[in-house]
Formats: C-alpha cells, sequence, structure tokens
C-alpha cells in the first residue's frame, strides 16, 4: 500500500496552511529527507520531508492550495518495492485511530525554514530553534476539527490537546451596533485585528504599530500580516528584545500627540514593560491635572495556549483591570475584535487589549461595514434565557456557550452575557439579567484570588441581593502555576462539565 503523505502540524495549535510549493513531481524517485514540498502557516514556512526512498505516485492537493487541514493527505509514496496497482483511494483524515497512528509515524517529517528567527522561542521548541520531537511527530491535538466544526458537533476530550473546551465556536447573536440587514462576512480574529490596524492607519496618519517582529515577519501571530508593505518601515517598526524600551518609546510617543499601537509578542513578556503601563500611560493623566493623554494601545495574546508552561500561560486580566486609569479589553468574536479595537485606537486613554492565541484562528461573522466600531465599556448578551446568568469574556465564552447548549437540552435556559470590556466593567446589562434569572455563574480561566468573576459576584450580591435565588458561583482556574503537562493542564483549567455542575448547583437540580 502506498505511504499517505500527511498535511503536518507545525504547532499544537495550527489547524490549516497553504500547500505553497511542490519541489517535485508525480514519478519522481525520492530519497528518504527530500524535501518535497514547501507549506506556508501562520507563523512560519515548512518544508516537507520525504520519510521513505521511494517515488511520488499521486499528488493529491496541487500548489497553491489554502487551508489544508491538518492530517489531510496532500500526497501517496510508492516505497521501494511497491507499484501503481498497490495505490488505494486515501483515506479520510478523520480516520480516527488510524489516523493519529499514520501521524505519529507516516507520512512526512517536518523542518522550519527561519525566515526571521523568534526572539522569544516558545517552550514548543527546542534549542536553537529546531522543532521538539512532540512537535515534530504529526499528532496535532486539532484532528478532525474542521469537518466537526461544518457538523456542528462538539470535540472529545483528546489526550495531549490543548486545555479547555475542543467545540466548535458557537455564533454569538448579532452585535446590537449592527443595523438590521447588513451583509456579513467570514473572517478569523486574526484578520479581523488586522484590518482594524489597517483602517485606523489608513484614516489617521499619527496611528503607527510597533513591537517585535511586526514588521518584515509580519507579528509572531500574523496579526500585523501586510502592514508594512501598505504603509511602510516608518509606521510599522520593528524593535530589538526590549519590552522596557519599546513600550517607553510608545508612551512618549503618546504624549507627544501620536497614537501608538504596542504590540507584545506575549502579555508574559509585558511584565518587562508593566513599569511604563502602569506608572507612565495611566497615571500621568490623573497626575497632570487633566492636561496629558496618552493614546497608546497595548495587545497581544494573554493567557494560557498549549501546553507552554507557568511562564508563559499567565492571564493578566484582572491584573490590568485593577489599574485606575486604564482601559482593559478581552474580546471573543472577529466582530468585537474588530469594533473594539478601531475604539481602542481612538480613544485618549491608554488601553490594554488582551487577545487569546487559541482565537486567532477561529473564523465569525464581520458586518461589512464602512466604519464599524463598538463603544468601549457595553457587555452583549450573546444568549438570551431565563433561568440562570453566565457571565464571561475572551475564550471564557467558549465554555460558557457550550454549556448553555448542552443545558438547554435539559431545559435549562441560560443567558449568556460576554462582558467584552473588563474596565469600566458593564454591571448595569449584568444585573439586568440577574434581575430577571435571580442568579449568576461567572466563568474565567485565570486565578480566582481577586478575579474578575470575584469583583462581579461582590457587585451582584451588594447590588442585587434581593433578587439571588442561589449564592453566586465562580469557576475560574486552579490557584497553582500553569503545569505543563497536559493532563495536569488539562485540570488546571475550567471546563464546560464544571460550568454546567455550577449551573445546576444555583438551579437546584441534579
Amino acid at each position: 500500500m502506498p505511504t499517505e503523505i500527511l498535511m503536518p502540524a507545525l504547532s499544537p495549535t495550527m489547524e490549516e496552511g497553504k500547500l505553497a510549493k511542490w519541489l517535485v513531481s508525480e514519478g519522481d524517485a525520492v530519497r528518504a529527507g527530500d524535501v518535497i514540498a514547501e507549506i506556508e502557516t501562520d507563523k512560519a514556512t515548512m518544508e516537507v520531508e520525504a520519510a521513505d526512498d521511494g517515488k511520488l505516485d499521486k499528488i493529491l492537493v496541487p500548489e497553491g492550495t489554502e487551508h489544508v487541514a491538518v492530517n489531510q493527505p496532500i500526497a501517496l509514496l510508492l516505497t521501494d518495492g511497491e507499484d501503481q496497482s498497490q495505490a488505494a483511494a486515501p483515506t479520510s483524515p478523520l480516520g480516527g485511530e488510524d489516523a493519529a497512528q499514520r501521524a505519529a509515524g507516516e507520512g512526512a517529517r517536518t523542518t522550519i525554514e527561519s525566515t526571521s528567527p523568534s526572539p522569544h522561542p516558545s517552550p514548543r521548541w527546542g534549542e536553537g530553534g529546531e522543532r521538539t520531537q512532540a512537535a515534530a511527530n504529526d499528532t496535532s491535538p486539532h484532528r478532525g476539527e474542521g469537518a466537526a466544526r461544518e457538523l456542528g458537533e462538539s470535540l472529545p476530550d483528546v489526550e495531549g490537546a490543548p486545555a479547555g473546551p475542543q467545540v466548535a465556536p458557537t455564533e454569538p447573536r448579532p452585535e446590537a451596533e449592527v443595523p438590521p440587514g447588513t451583509e456579513m462576512v467570514t473572517m478569523t480574529v486574526r484578520e479581523a485585528l488586522r484590518d482594524a490596524m489597517a483602517e485606523e492607519m489608513r484614516s489617521d496618519p499619527s496611528v503607527f504599530v510597533m513591537g517585535e517582529e511586526v514588521g518584515q515577519y509580519q507579528g509572531a501571530y500574523k496579526v500585523t500580516q501586510g502592514l508594512l508593505d501598505e504603509f511602510g518601515p516608518m509606521r510599522v517598526v520593528d524593535t530589538p528584545i526590549t519590552e522596557y524600551g519599546f513600550a517607553g518609546v510608545g508612551v512618549g510617543a503618546a504624549f507627544a500627540g501620536l497614537r501608538p499601537i504596542i504590540e507584545f509578542m506575549t502579555w508574559n513578556f509585558a511584565m518587562q514593560a508593566i513599569d511604563h503601563i502602569v506608572n507612565s500611560a495611566a497615571k500621568t493623566l490623573y497626575m497632570s491635572g487633566g492636561k496629558m493623554h496618552c493614546p497608546i494601545v497595548f495587545r497581544g495574546p494573554n493567557g494560557a495556549a498549549a501546553r507552554v508552561a507557568a511562564q508563559h500561560s499567565q492571564n493578566y486580566a484582572s491584573w490590568y483591570a485593577h489599574v485606575p486609569g486604564l482601559k482593559v479589553i478581552a474580546p471573543y468574536t472577529a466582530a468585537d475584535a474588530k469594533g473594539l479595537l478601531k475604539a481602542a485606537i481612538r480613544d485618549p486613554s491608554p488601553v490594554v487589549f488582551l487577545e487569546n492565541e487559541i482565537l486567532y484562528g477561529q473564523s465569525f461573522e464581520v458586518p461589512k461595514l464602512d466604519d464599524f466600531v463598538i463603544p468601549i465599556g457595553k457587555a452583549r448578551v450573546a444568549r438570551t434565557g431565563r433561568h440562570v446568568t453566565i457571565v464571561s469574556f475572551s475564550r471564557g465564552m467558549a465554555y460558557a456557550l457550550d454549556a448553555a447548549k448542552r443545558l438547554a437540552a435539559e431545559s435549562i435556559e441560560a443567558e449568556v452575557i460576554d462582558l467584552r470590556t473588563l474596565r469600566p466593567l458593564d454591571m448595569e446589562t449584568v444585573l439586568a439579567s440577574v434581575r430577571k434569572t435571580n442568579r449568576i455563574v461567572t466563568v474565567e480561566e485565570g486565578w480566582p484570588v481577586c478575579s474578575v468573576g470575584a469583583e462581579i459576584c461582590a457587585r451582584v450580591t451588594a447590588e442585587a441581593f434581593d433578587h439571588l435565588d442561589a449564592p453566586p458561583v465562580m469557576i475560574a482556574g486552579a490557584d497553582v502555576p500553569m503545569p505543563y503537562a497536559a493532563n495536569l493542564e488539562r485540570l488546571a483549567l475550567p471546563s464546560v462539565d464544571q460550568v454546567i455542575a455550577a449551573v445546576k448547583s444555583v438551579c437546584y437540580r441534579t
């Protein structure tokens, strides 16, 4: 039987890529280790190598094809001694255990063609920028997600999968800011963020982007893709590896009247710059008697991704929501990401914009409007209900919406509120819902002590006590540094089952 060469996974979060170029043709003899194709992802360019000696029997995916799913067969290789009569139709990439076995032991090996080495290598990589064996073996936990999303099915937990709900993103209700009948387009969160920056840079010459690898490499997660080509190096500025340095330059530029967008490769690295964010950007308006504004946006991925361990998995939502003078945004959908980033860039105050690596590749409907802006400080009712209120933000919305969907099958109608903005909090929307449902559960991935959920539960208890039929319940991450091991990471983060159990407890259901 011919060997299937599969679309490899570059990282645990990769779901698809572009087959950029075939370097061999059908019928060509290849040796193990020969580079046979090039694959482009949102982070790098990969070379696909033949795993065995043989002959390339058939190319299944032509070069230039985009959105090729991980583990999809892209070619057939006849090993030495086989002939074409032995070839069989390729099996489905959703072949369950067989696909996992093929991914682990057959197909193709991958190496990285380093276009611009990352200054902060992720723990998914070994020393010297080479892939670890676990990453090189094509055992992506996301195999089969694409088809499951098309079917609207939840995905089962997979050993070694990124912690958290492996579920199709439930499409929330249309934005209240969208006029009825507006045409919608589907785009990823990554694309929505890029479009927001590009639109604001076109309309306001004082807006510029600065950070590590935002220019030539087009962003560590390709959020700034295409901006350097359109706006040039004076407005898309690559920096050295010094968060403290370029954050300070950004704050100074904002004081001088420009509107910087500072990208951190991850908010974990922004701890190097926290003095500028908290002491300079956040406090100067107050300390200057209202005379010095600081119109700056600090943005980048926040929270846990997939096995990047304690120092790269921290959730900073409550950290920055605690600081007077900052506005803090944590969107879930692509529409919110776009509309709120545009609002943040225009805001006269410093804004902390917390994205999520897992959400970058998720697709949502976005209004096709010339200038779609969402006001900062307004929550959104993502799902209406009458029995319980579930409040969340960012990736926590995946847990909340999936839990609500499953609870509906048991005749429990949950109202789900997406906070979107964490400072200022839209408590009016939360309280109005609680006065209707008389119960509340909060959901977030961060630590429970002094968390966003703890603040909401306290406010609800103080301001809507007489409307509560059960004590508020908070679902949060475990109060421990994030473990590296996949099974422990899964236990350290919330689960949909935990949300369902919490809702049943406040509804006095078993």
